[in-house]
């Protein structure tokens, strides 16, 4: 028998309390069976709210890393997805109905096509989740990856406290799912021809590959259901094997079409993180989120949207390699160990070229034999549209897919502008070959016939190449996020980490954070650009240049804080923020970006 007295219960950690704005969106609800939904309708649990947009593929991990804790506490929380786009395509209501069916979103979406509710929660980057209490309190706020722990942590910490305080309401969620679709495609990804003269097809919402006759229609067989998750580009190996991206298990594999097999080439199984090995035996490397893959050369090439990043596969050695990019997000060419892309999603091999369609900067790239990269089509993160003409000022609006043509020119899968576009290299300039498309996302060649994946129709369509370009109207845009007003002279980039409850900073090896600064144009700064450990930084900013973009990417690592512990768990934090500026007189001498936590000079 143990007379001393029981140890107090630990008193709930104090936290901000920050009342949570209204959910406002021009576009209304999805996935609540027509029900409009409040705030107030969440009082009781614990609500999430999820800032993404359905081109960003940091968005797409987070609905993965999401799926588990909604799970685990599903009658005392709520994911709520706020759609908030970046493209004009991604503003259009029955595009982000399309992409809550395509992604599996399984909880209320709030299409907000104006941002109205990410400018009420100062949102900057996408992804970014918040937690609101049940009495409708903001309490944490998360830019980018890999917060699932913290999250969780912090919900088991709000499930006890309003628990107690009598404040908590369990039950099922508002979440209605839509009535099924029968299609023999749904949201197809990437097509093949097979030499058999049958097309191969990744039929990605259904995680399958499904073969077709050559009509591009007829069903002959399923492959891979329960093997593959959300599989998207394909890829003839000399020995006569399909190469398949299965991208949200962060693998590549191998199907034979002669017998049906599937064989596990390159990945674990689980997302590559900063950190982790860049090279080695294939099976005990990670990946993150495969798109597409072309055999070039003798090796079978890997465009890693996850990372932006190109990888190699070498079957011969049965190793992986990083073969071009830094993991900073961005339009830079030159030589491929310093090249920036932004989720390359469709590649082409070519003679000596390897083609590359570089999603998030609307570009078409390519890299030579030399391994420089070099943008034929592009010019940034922020500016797209739907413009012909000479390349140099040309504009597409976020490409999937590239195709080699016969006479040396490239098909590209114009998706976001529902377009089949042209670049001829010789010319150096874009046509348009086809329109009313929807949502074209990879295209093969058959004949004189080009057979289109039509992702958002789930179909393939079939078309003759023209001999004339389509005459379309020009059309310019940049990204609609309202531009923050800075103060000319200098500004502190504050990034506002906090670790999670339980865990500290993980300094064992030396600095455990990391800040990498640029500005778009490169002269709107005129001093702090660069890479350093500190997560706060003094910048120059240039008044004469007037406005443009700040690039800040950040990285934390941090443990279990418990010293019994000689193995604690870690997890690294991480964020691109694209952050538009205008340089005037009285504007903020701060720009505060949060990774974590709550800012406390806000």
């Amino acid at each position: 028998m143990n007379d001393a007295a029981p140890a107090p219960t630990p008193a709930p950690r104090r936290r901000a309390r920050v009342r949570a704005p209204e959910l406002i969106g021009k576009g209304g609800w999805i996935n609540t069976g027509g029900k409009d939904l409040k705030l107030a309708d969440f009082r009781g649990r614990v609500l999430i709210l999820d800032f993404w947009t359905f081109c960003c593929i940091n968005c797409l991990h987070v609905l993965d890393e999401l799926r588990e804790l909604e799970e685990r506490h599903r009658d005392t929380v709520v994911v709520v997805g706020v759609h908030s786009p970046k493209f004009v395509h991604e503003a259009e209501h029955q595009a982000v109905v399309d992409a809550v069916e395509r992604y599996q979103v399984h909880h209320p979406v709030l299409d907000d096509p104006e941002l109205a509710t990410w400018k009420q929660y100062a949102v900057r980057a996408w992804p970014t989740l918040v937690v609101i209490d049940p009495e409708g309190y903001v309490v944490a706020q998360h830019a980018g990856e890999g917060h699932a722990h913290a999250i969780e942590r912090l919900v088991t910490e709000l499930e006890a406290e309003h628990e107690a305080k009598g404040t908590l309401r369990r039950g099922d969620g508002p979440y209605v799912p839509p009535e099924p679709v029968a299609t023999d495609l749904r949201f197809p990804g990437k097509a093949l021809r097979l030499p058999s003269g049958n097309l191969l097809v990744s039929d990605s919402t259904r995680s399958e590959l499904v073969e077709l006759e050559a009509d591009g229609e007829t069903v002959v067989r399923r492959v891979g259901r329960g093997v593959f998750n959300e599989p998207q580009g394909l890829a003839l190996l000399p020995d006569g094997r399909v190469a398949v991206a299965d991208t949200v298990n962060h693998a590549i594999r191998a199907f034979d079409p002669e017998n049906g097999a599937v064989e596990l080439l390159a990945g674990t199984g689980r997302q590559w993180w900063q950190g982790e090995p860049v090279a080695g035996p294939a099976r005990e490397v990670s990946l993150s989120s495969p798109w597409d893959v072309a055999w070039w050369g003798d090796r079978l090439w890997i465009a890693m949207a996850g990372v932006h990043q190109l990888w190699t596969y070498d079957p011969a050695a049965g190793t992986v390699a990083v073969a071009a990019g830094t993991t900073n997000e961005g339009l830079v060419d030159g030589p491929a160990e310093q090249a920036w892309f932004a989720q390359p999603s469709g590649l082409a091999a070519a003679g000596d070229r390897l083609w590359i369609a570089d999603a998030e900067t609307s570009a078409l790239r390519w890299i030579d034999r030399e391994l420089t990269v070099h943008t034929a089509v592009g010019t940034g993160l922020f500016d797209f549209g739907h413009r012909d003409g000479e390349a140099g000022q040309a504009l597409l609006q976020h490409p999937l897919g590239v195709t080699a043509l016969p006479d040396g020119s490239v098909a590209v899968s114009d998706t976001y502008n529902h377009a089949l576009r042209r670049y001829d290299p010789v010319a150096d300039a874009v046509t348009t070959l086809a329109t009313d498309l929807r949502e074209p996302s990879g295209a093969v060649l058959d004949g004189e016939e080009i057979v289109v994946v039509e992702s958002a129709r789930h179909r393939l369509t079939r078309l003759r190449l023209p001999e004339e370009a389509v005459r379309v109207d020009a059309v310019a845009h940049r990204t609609r996020r309202a531009a923050t007003d800075v103060a000319p002279g200098m500004l502190r980039v504050d990034v506002v980490f906090q670790a999670p409850a339980g865990q500290k900073l993980d300094t064992r090896y030396g600095p455990s954070t990391r800040l990498l600064v640029s500005s778009t144009p490169p002269g709107l700064l005129r001093s702090g650009e660069g890479a350093g450990t500190d997560l706060s930084r003094e910048v120059e900013v240039d008044a004469s240049v007037g406005e443009g973009v700040l690039h800040v990417s950040a990285m934390a690592a941090s443990c279990d804080d418990d010293p019994a512990n000689a193995y604690p768990a870690c997890h690294v934090h991480q964020q691109d923020w694209g952050v538009p500026v205008r340089v005037v007189e009285g504007g903020s001498a701060r720009l505060p970006l949060v990774l974590a936590g709550l800012d406390a000079e806000a």
